[in-house]
């Protein structure tokens, strides 16, 4: 089954990609559909924009869409930077300077209070009648200082133990346990039965 992956992000692309393929399933990315669209993420939620960009660009392929929105949410800081986190320090910022912010707002606090999650919400549009919502999580902390290469946004400083961040694992080990992945071994279940009853 053909998927269109909602995004211009690549780094989410090649991750969706590495864990649908396997499946059975052909991920294209919005470019090689020859979509050209940024969609106003204004909903309230992961969730709410998720559908938005999902259905932006299911109205203009009326094919199988699948987006995503995810994100940090640090809970000493009431769940900031949240939806926001893309544009968390301005619009055009990069990934060194958000993860700067978050690392200067937590100065001096203790790792016990650090704890955080990354969230994704994963909308799936089949067709006019057939539409999923599904959620993953990744639970951790905010390690003091960005550590190792791999992964992108926030990762560096996401830790999932006491030694290791999310961008010290290999491409593998991180589709196993990520947010993405959780929210997509659930829409590929979703999606398993679906195949199996028509």
């Amino acid at each position: 089954m053909k998927l269109i992956i909602a995004t211009n992000n690549q780094g989410k692309v090649r991750e969706i990609k590495q864990m649908l393929e396997p499946l059975g399933y052909e991920p294209i990315s919005l470019k090689d559909a020859g979509i050209e669209i940024n969609v106003v993420e204004d909903g309230d939620t992961f969730e709410e924009n998720a559908h938005l960009k999902a259905k932006a660009v299911y109205d203009i392929c009326r094919c199988p869409v699948v987006a995503d929105d995810s994100g940090l949410e640090v809970d000493f800081l009431d769940g900031a930077p949240g939806i926001y986190s893309a544009r968390y320090a301005g619009e055009n910022a990069t990934d060194e300077q958000r993860i700067q912010k978050i690392l200067d707002e937590l100065d001096g606090v203790d790792t016990s209070m650090r704890t955080a999650r990354f969230v994704c919400a994963m909308y799936c549009i089949l067709d006019d009648e057939t539409e999923y919502s599904v959620r993953g999580t990744l639970e951790g902390f905010i390690g003091e200082e960005p550590m190792g290469e791999n992964g992108f946004g926030y990762d560096p400083i996401f830790m999932v133990d006491e030694d290791t961040s999310v961008a010290m694992l290999s491409a593998e080990e991180k589709n196993r346990i990520s947010h993405r992945a959780a929210a997509l071994k659930q829409l590929t279940d979703i999606l398993s039965e679906e195949q199996g009853g028509n």
